[in-house]
């Protein structure tokens, strides 16, 4: 192969793969003083929370203990700490170490 023919497709290569890393950058510049974005940059926490709540409660069963017991606890540590710290990293990351935890202590003695 002739180095130039390579040398030219890294060259491309390369000019294109800059160009869809920085277009991202370049799409969001004009975005920044958007009335919307910022509408929805201060509402979405609460719905993220809240469909991260429903996805999570969707296999529960209230009625049985073993599902409703972790979910239940999980759900009130998740809430509690939120409220406390306002954190939303806190309070999802340590909702969810309680259920795992809850729900592999369940699964294992039940």
């Amino acid at each position: 192969m002739d180095p130039w023919y390579v040398a030219a497709g890294i060259g491309i290569a390369a000019a294109i793969t800059w160009t869809l890393r920085a277009a991202p950058f370049a799409m969001l510049a004009p975005l920044r003083e958007n009335e919307l974005l910022a509408y929805l940059e201060q509402r979405m926490p609460v719905g993220i929370m809240l469909i991260l709540a429903a996805y999570t409660l969707r296999e529960v069963h209230p009625t049985m203990l073993t599902t409703a017991g972790p979910a239940a606890l999980a759900l009130a540590v998740t809430v509690g700490l939120h409220l406390w710290r306002g954190s939303a990293t806190l309070s999802i990351f340590s909702g969810t170490a309680v259920y795992v935890g809850l729900a592999s202590a369940v699964a294992a003695f039940g």
